[in-house]
């Protein structure tokens, strides 16, 4: 799968383009703003973008009205189009939300509904009872997704449903050339129907990547040769930062053991999406005590098992909190992107990613921990890739075990001796490839 070996750029469309807050309903071309981003995406190292919704909805994208048309605030079906045939240009793939567990109260099949009543023949795609009534004075009163009634769930055991999603995503294949979906809310949607879309989607095109947005629980429930071919990794994502925080590495290297590691692991052979911040969470620039910690966080990400994955604007170390209700900082439209030394890193580290085989499908093998230094190994066949970071501010010790006679730093281009016991510089992360 392509996926594999890709590392992943995320848009949050409506906040990224400027769009209005609520749909005025007027077409206005602001996704073509991407195109402008293209080079910058391009030179970042990035060779897939993940849009969030792009869809006509009420609001916030996640309210679908119109599966078939691009959100007038965005523009047009034929400027999305535009956008993906430049991003195809410049091979960089494309994956959509597919915003399957429900729609908006503008759903055209569900304002059928509040219209006609019983006599809509639409009234089984949602779970509707009539005897009662709700918030809206709806006279009825429907599931909604966790207790958002804007967000109207959809019944995706009615074989009428399904038949309509799957066939908005082949027109969606057809119009824009996608080339993957990303699941919203993966854990509510109907098992049977993800082994349809999976069948679907094998069908209508081959390579088709199918990804999960999945918080907890067992992810080979959902990831498996017959469902997703991958998930978030919000487990580890939580690990990355909370590890630098409490100046504790036994949780990440924990969490990677029991995910990746040599002894019966939970995911062997699974390629998850590691990523550090995205359009829900705090950015991980304001969620890090220390910023000095964040170039040693994403070089530590962009070296674990799993595809991955940067939110808009913190390839440069962007800002945002989450409040409680909004997340309008969380999705703001930056005029132009930013070039740092941080986005220069990511840069590098993006593209050791992409042309290192052992980082993309090799092993992972913890070597050393402790509450300020950590190394881990990722080896395939006969290359060996030995990643170490040190968080203190002071120099500290790694135990690798073995003297390595030589290797060669994969972010500076340097050749060391690495002895069994080496003494980390402060506040350093390294990729290590073992010559």
């Amino acid at each position: 799968m392509w996926s594999d070996r890709s590392v992943f750029y995320q848009i949050y469309p409506l906040g990224f383009c400027g769009a209005p807050k609520e749909n005025d309903g007027i077409p206005v071309p602001r996704i073509r703003k991407v195109i402008d981003w293209i080079l910058h995406i391009k030179n970042t190292g990035f060779d897939a973008i993940y849009f969030s919704p792009v869809f006509a909805s009420d609001r916030h994208g996640y309210d679908t009205r119109d599966y078939t048309q691009i959100d007038p605030r965005l523009g047009r079906n034929e400027d999305f189009a535009d956008v993906c045939r430049a991003l195809h240009d410049s091979h960089i793939r494309v994956v959509i939300d597919g915003v399957f567990n429900h729609v908006g109260r503008g759903f055209a099949q569900f304002r059928d509904v509040i219209e006609n009543r019983e006599a809509s023949p639409y009234k089984d795609w949602f779970f509707i009872r009539f005897h009662e009534n709700n918030g809206y004075n709806d006279r009825l009163s429907y599931e909604g997704w966790e207790g958002h009634y804007e967000m109207v769930k959809l019944n995706l055991r009615n074989p009428q449903v399904v038949e309509y999603l799957f066939a908005c995503i082949s027109g969606w294949v057809k119009e824009f050339d996608i080339d993957g979906i990303r699941l919203d809310v993966a854990y509510c949607l109907d098992e049977e129907f993800l082994s349809r879309l999976r069948s679907f989607c094998n069908q209508i095109k081959p390579d088709f990547f199918l990804l999960g947005e999945v918080l907890f629980g067992d992810y080979n429930r959902l990831v498996n040769d017959g469902k997703l071919h991958s998930c978030t990794n919000y487990e580890c994502a939580k690990g990355l930062y909370s590890s630098f925080n409490d100046q504790n590495m036994f949780e990440i290297s924990y969490s990677l053991n029991r995910q990746f590691g040599p002894n019966d692991p939970l995911y062997k052979g699974l390629k998850l999406l590691s990523f550090a911040d995205n359009h829900d969470l705090t950015r991980l620039a304001s969620v890090l005590k220390e910023p000095r910690h964040l170039p040693l966080l994403y070089t530590m990400m962009f070296s674990m098992p799993g595809i991955p994955c940067v939110y808009y604007g913190s390839e440069w170390g962007e800002k945002g909190e989450k409040h409680p209700g909004s997340d309008d900082e969380l999705r703001p439209n930056f005029e132009y992107p930013i070039q740092n030394e941080l986005s220069i890193l990511i840069r590098k580290l993006a593209n050791i990613h992409k042309n290192t085989e052992a980082l993309c499908q090799g092993s992972f093998r913890n070597i050393f921990v402790g509450n300020r230094q950590y190394a881990f190994a990722r080896e395939l066949g006969s290359q060996r890739i030995i990643f170490t970071v040190n968080s203190d501010s002071k120099a500290g010790v790694i135990r690798l075990g073995e003297n390595m006679t030589q290797v060669k730093d994969l972010v500076s281009g340097k050749i060391l001796h690495l002895n069994s016991e080496w003494e980390a510089a402060p506040l350093e992360a390294h990729i290590f490839e073992v010559i």
